[in-house]
């Protein structure tokens, strides 16, 4: 079976986040031949077009590449006053400048962690719809929504402590590594 590497978006840049959380919990139930790898994107400046005119600036530059050359992306990220997190909406903007902009058909899975009961739903949805305009290839099934997320992560080590988040969690997985390989079939890639 083919290696999938997967690229990993948190879209709060706490250290102890819960989708951060979330990133650590998928990289323990992922099926073995996934590998994800955590982008850090805390040197990306806010988006400024005469800045954009100079070229794109050396962290922003080098996150392109990378998730040019995954095979998928994992967004895990909290929702903040019913959207995305402004850091990362800044983030996908700039990623998104340029005929080359690296989401093009681009699989990619959203996961969202809230200590609220709804679990995140509405930044997923405002979410998909910024992919879709960049022409990305969101994962539909199965959605996560993680309510209540801070009683499901142990405070001290992190770890995932309900049965449950770990099973959705391990089915995304599985569903983002078979969707990979759906999408490479239609590219005629695989």
């Amino acid at each position: 079976m083919q290696n999938i590497d997967v690229v990993a978006l948190c879209g709060s840049l706490r250290s102890a986040s819960l989708n951060r959380r979330v990133i650590r919990l998928a990289q323990e139930v992922m099926p073995a031949h996934m590998a994800i790898e955590e982008l850090d994107w805390r040197a990306v400046p806010v988006l400024d077009a005469d800045d954009l005119a100079r070229g794109f600036p050396a962290p922003v530059a080098a996150l392109r590449e990378r998730i040019r050359a995954a095979d998928a992306v994992l967004i895990a990220t909290p929702e903040y006053n019913f959207s995305i997190p402004g850091g990362l909406k800044n983030l996908i903007d700039w990623l998104s400048r340029g005929d080359d902009q690296p989401f093009n058909e681009k699989p990619v899975a959203i996961v969202t962690a809230s200590p609220g009961p709804v679990g995140g739903a509405r930044v997923q949805y405002d979410l998909r719809k910024v992919l879709l305009f960049m022409n990305a290839m969101p994962l539909a099934k199965p959605e996560v929504f993680i309510g209540g997320a801070a009683a499901k992560f142990d405070a001290d080590t992190g770890a995932c402590t309900d049965a449950a988040t770990r099973d959705f969690v391990a089915k995304q997985m599985a569903a983002l590594a078979r969707w990979v390989q759906v999408v490479q079939r239609m590219h005629g890639a695989a």
